[in-house]
């Protein structure tokens, strides 16, 4: 088959080229401790966008570091035991969480479900950074000028998932040790970083994750399409790259391959081979380094696209929490 990327075996033993900042476990200690002092004043409302006979949907509220109001929608059955699983659901980039209707194959199996939008994306989650609203695209870069690298945006974000597994494991109905996280492309990132930073979760489906290993897009010049912003932020700010190792240092800190050896959840993640959107080198940067129990599916002929029996397994993979 023709090769877009490294031949399959140095793909599994492929350990990324982007720099881990010496203090990343520092950083992240700390983004932890503010996650613990700041209070999410969960809300919970009655939608009004749907009305299903044998669930219930909310518009969930949650505060994030920083202030911001983020929203998820949660839906959970009717008629349920004493405690319920649940799964968190994240989306691509400038998406949002979708439509109530989707999540209802969850709770017709017992299941609870709930469902993020990324601050300052395509949905109702606030980016507090100056503005009220949304900001929709160049969220790799946001912050990245700033000499504190606590200002990068994508922090917050990861920060968010983690706030709403907390959230939703303190609901009475939920079983806090049944909790799965899912998602494909930044969708896929932001599983694979609730599931680093919230140690509870107990699986993750990752598809095709984005945020993994900058410099090896870069080199493979595919900062273009969703990492178009890398190129345009080199080409304003930096055109002789004389900051270069700076600035993918930096981008380390949110890095999902440097935050994969945390994680403890059984991981399903789903790579194709084909993909030019999120090259499977630096997907397999983070796959490689997740010490828990995992496998990644290979679809050997698929790019950054719908993959045939993706949802059917990773709904199987989910009945076994």
């Amino acid at each position: 088959m023709p090769l877009i990327d490294k031949p399959l075996a140095e793909l599994q033993v492929y350990q990324g080229l982007n720099p881990r900042p010496a203090d990343f476990d520092a950083y992240w200690a700390a983004a932890l401790k503010e996650l613990d002092a700041t209070d999410p004043k969960a809300e919970l409302v009655p939608t009004k966008e749907i009305a299903p006979r044998n669930s219930e949907a909310f518009d969930l509220w949650f505060t994030g570091v920083g202030g911001a109001r983020v929203y998820a929608k949660y839906v959970r059955p009717k008629h349920r035991p004493a405690k319920c699983p649940a799964v968190l659901q994240f989306h691509g980039y400038t998406g949002n969480s979708g439509d109530f209707a989707s999540r209802l194959a969850w709770t017709s199996e017992g299941f609870c479900a709930a469902a993020m939008d990324c601050r300052g994306q395509g949905g109702r989650s606030e980016d507090t950074g100056g503005v009220k609203g949304t900001t929709y695209r160049g969220q790799i870069v946001r912050g990245l000028e700033d000499p504190d690298p606590r200002k990068l945006l994508f922090r917050q974000i990861f920060l968010d998932t983690v706030q709403l597994a907390r959230v939703v494991m303190s609901f009475p109905e939920i079983d806090a040790g049944r909790v799965g996280a899912m998602g494909g492309s930044q969708g896929g990132a932001l599983t694979l970083a609730c599931a680093a930073l919230e140690p509870r979760i107990k699986r993750a489906a990752p598809v095709f994750p984005f945020l993994c290993d900058y410099r090896r897009v870069w080199e493979m010049d595919l900062a273009k399409d969703a990492y178009e912003e890398l190129r345009t932020w080199f080409r304003q700010f930096d055109p002789r790259h004389v900051r270069e190792q700076e600035v993918f240092t930096k981008l380390g800190y949110i890095d999902c391959q440097h935050l994969a050896p945390r994680i403890k959840a059984e991981v399903l993640m789903y790579i194709g081979l084909m993909d030019t959107i999120c090259p499977p080198s630096s997907q397999y940067a983070a796959f490689n380094k997740i010490t828990s129990k995992k496998e990644a599916v290979i679809y050997p002929d698929y790019g950054h696209e719908g993959l045939p029996g993706e949802n059917d397994r990773t709904f199987n993979f989910m009945l076994g929490l």
